[in-house]
């Protein structure tokens, strides 16, 4: 009896392996992802559908956009994921490389709101920069999606086997990318010339795949894929009336050969995908939520043959998805690679972050875009990569070659008027942390502006200024008679007063996390104001009105130096449209000395303060609430640095204050409070209407009097809109106050400077 239960467990055995055998091995499922740029995005409608069909993809392919989509769904990612991750993606400003304010610092922040555009200049000559953008913020969101597999460097261990391709830019060669840091792999392949940057990788320069392999499905069928679907949102040739762009004459360029060889790539498809997105360009990122459904109409047409290679039971895919995603990350070793001319301190106080304590990658993010705003390295394609206890941070730190460049501007308001604006900027001028800048202004009112700044981070850096600044105004009579001594008997209303300021300071300064500056300088200064609507006079010049000449009468010529203190603290995230962050500056000066011109100099300071915050109230609708003040302390009769309001900008010089509702220089006094409100609603993308008032009580010694606590005097309020140019803010603004009978409208066009 025991044989014949042997012999049947050998029989049942038996014909088990036989049936196993029997059974036709299921074919392997290859997908082929093509570039496209934003149309790369109907890739995710495909991906929802081949799902849907319960298809089991085990072996990825892509290029450019394709690359990307298809790495993050090798790693995990599920197709309905993908949908809401891209969805939320701002790439307009992903791609403009658009960098938090709070990453520059203080001189940072000055210059990208001050130039409409930069541009390399070495020898004497001037270049086009490379590309249009570094992609360092895309890179940024790519390490982060991809981190739970950053130790992966064999793509074929990925939780689906994945092959990307670029192109060597120097050989015009085709490099299959199938193993090393993801992130830093696929945006190679999607390195599209004249956007971004080229990538390097193993000391080759590459750039987008498409260039040379667009469809890579004969990479795919060498992984072992018996099936291919293939996703395919390359257009066809354009027409002469569709190559508006220098992005989509290269693409044409590029399309001669890959339709050509698309005849033959799409035969050799087994389920052949051809979203109808003819109507949308490379760069229509704004798109999103249109084109991936394009991708779903294209999939849904093939439903039925992806039906017939679905796996059942449909596997559920292993590997990333967004609810394992983790928020912070442990930096405990920092590599530097490539950096010659700037310390490790340096950058390590760039990254603003402490190793070995765990930290956000919102706080990674910042740290690289800190280094990323100085300009003195090219775009970081950093690594994360375990070390057992943490993580390696490796920076590759490209310096940037062009140390000089030229900016240009152009601006209009109604004080300064109409002026274009020409500057050199040189880096590593003295010494490898110095930047000298010069600003020469050309229109109404020639001015310029000299800068020279010795960066040393945290530590005391220094600095030289001097300008010049001039504009004409006319003037109240009243407010020139309480200030200076005029003619009597003179029964104008209004003077021509041209201002004149010629400034210099030598300083140093301490700066805290780009957002907090102290500085400590002394300053020369030399102003002139005066008129050639009265004659000039003296004690004797009879009372009589005098006529209109040539010749200019002075009210001020006289040279003043002082000592100073400032202190500024600015976390606004734009300096004309802030919608949150706070901001604050105390400023005091000590005028020790004079020549004296109107005879009437003695030792005094002013003071002064401006404090504020920005915050959202709705979406699209911000508040933006400041208050500010001045004093002078002394007895000195010096009128000329008093406060006078009235105007409307944001680069006033001396203690000129802007003041809705009264027209420049109207509201004098050597003291002054102020408080103002404005509410912005972005009613469409960079399109703000806003309203705005503001109060304020000015005279002189108000806060000895008391009068500073008392119900306003003068109050303005103003109505606008402000548009965000390619040339700066543009804005107009109608102002009125209840006090007069006049209203004003203030225009300005451009960055001010």
């Amino acid at each position: 009896m025991g044989k014949g239960i042997l012999l049947s467990l050998v029989f049942f055995v038996s014909m088990q392996s036989l049936a196993q055998t029997d059974e036709p091995k299921r074919p392997k499922v290859g997908l082929v992802l093509s570039g496209g740029g934003a149309k790369g995005l109907a890739h995710i409608g495909a991906l929802k559908v081949i799902e849907e069909a319960g298809v089991q993809i085990d072996y990825i392919g892509g290029t450019s956009m394709g690359a990307i989509i298809g790495a993050l769904y090798a790693a995990g990612y599920s197709a309905s994921e993908l949908d809401s991750i891209f969805r939320a993606t701002d790439f307009i400003n992903l791609i403009q490389d658009n960098l938090p304010r709070d990453a520059k610092t203080f001189h940072e922040k000055e210059d990208s709101e001050r130039y409409a555009l930069t541009l390399p200049f070495e020898n004497f000559k001037v270049s086009v920069p490379t590309a249009f953008s570094g992609g360092q913020n895309i890179y940024n969101e790519l390490v982060r999606l991809l981190y739970p597999v950053k130790d992966v460097n064999d793509f074929s261990k990925l939780p689906i086997p994945f092959v990307c391709i670029a192109t060597n830019i120097e050989t015009g060669q085709e490099v299959v990318l199938n193993s090393g840091y993801l992130p830093q792999a696929i945006m190679a392949s999607g390195t599209l010339p004249s956007l971004f940057e080229p990538s390097s990788i193993d000391g080759k320069v590459l750039i987008d795949g498409g260039v040379v392999n667009n469809y890579p499905i004969d990479k795919v069928r060498d992984m072992g894929a018996d099936i291919v679907i293939g996703v395919d949102v390359q257009h066809d040739l354009s027409s002469r009336d569709a190559l508006l762009s220098a992005t989509e004459i290269l693409l044409q360029i590029n399309n001669y050969r890959t339709v050509r060889d698309m005849v033959e790539k799409a035969r050799k498809t087994d389920i052949y995908i051809k979203p109808d997105i003819e109507g949308f360009t490379v760069i229509e990122f704004d798109k999103t939520g249109e084109i991936i459904e394009r991708g779903e109409q294209a999939a849904k047409e093939k439903f039925e043959d992806l039906k017939k290679i679905a796996r059942k039971p449909f596997r559920e895919k292993k590997g990333i998805h967004i609810t394992s995603l983790k928020d912070t990350l442990t930096i405990n070793r920092l590599i530097i690679n490539g950096s010659n001319q700037h310390t490790r301190g340096y950058v390590k106080g760039k990254l603003r972050f402490n190793l070995a304590q765990p930290i956000t990658f919102e706080k990674l993010q910042q740290g690289i875009s800190n280094l990323t705003a100085t300009g003195n390295f090219a775009t970081n394609r950093y690594k994360l990569v375990s070390n057992g206890i943490g993580e390696d941070l490796i920076l590759r730190l490209d310096e940037t070659q062009n140390t000089s460049f030229i900016r240009l501007g152009a601006h209009y308001d109604d004080l300064y008027k109409s002026a274009a604006i020409l500057n050199f900027t040189k880096r590593k001028l003295l010494f490898r942390d110095d930047e000298a800048s010069f600003d020469l202004v050309l229109g109404d009112n020639v001015r310029y502006d000299f800068q020279y700044y010795v960066d040393k981070g945290t530590y005391w850096s220094f600095g030289l200024n001097s300008r010049f600044n001039a504009f004409s105004q006319d003037i109240s009579f009243d407010l020139i008679r309480q200030n200076f001594e005029v003619p009597t008997g003179t029964n104008l209303n209004t003077l021509n007063i041209d201002v004149s300021d010629f400034t210099n300071q030598l300083y140093v300064q301490t700066v805290l996390r780009e957002e907090f500056a102290f500085t400590l300088g002394g300053q020369y200064q030399f102003l002139k104001y005066s008129t050639r609507t009265i004659e000039p006079f003296t004690a004797e010049t009879p009372s009589e009105v005098a006529e209109p000449s040539n010749e200019r009468t002075f009210f001020e010529k006289g040279s003043y130096f002082s000592v100073y203190g400032n202190l500024k603290l600015d976390t606004y995230d734009d300096r004309y449209f802030p919608t949150r962050g706070l901001f604050f500056e105390g400023d005091m000066h000590y005028y020790l000395f004079s020549s004296d011109y109107n005879q009437n100099f003695k030792d005094f300071s002013v003071s002064k303060a401006r404090m504020g915050t920005a915050f959202p109230i709705f979406k699209n609708l911000s508040m933006n609430i400041e208050t500010e003040g001045g004093f002078k302390l002394g007895t000195s009769g010096v009128t000329t640095f008093d406060f006078v309001l009235g105007g409307y900008g944001t680069d006033m010089i001396n203690n000129f204050t802007p003041f809705l509702g009264y027209d420049f220089l109207s509201l004098p006094g050597n003291s002054f409070v102020k408080a103002y409100a404005r509410l912005d609603y972005e009613f469409i993308g960079k399109n703000h209407l806003l309203f705005a008032t503001n109060f304020a009580n000015v005279e002189d010694d108000l806060f000895r009097t008391g009068e500073w606590f008392t119900a306003p005097d003068f109050s303005g309020y103003g109505l606008g809109y402000g548009w965000e140019s390619f040339i700066g803010p543009i804005q107009v603004l109608y102002s009125w106050s209840p006090e007069r009978q006049n209203s004003n409208f203030f225009f300005s066009i451009g960055y001010w400077f």
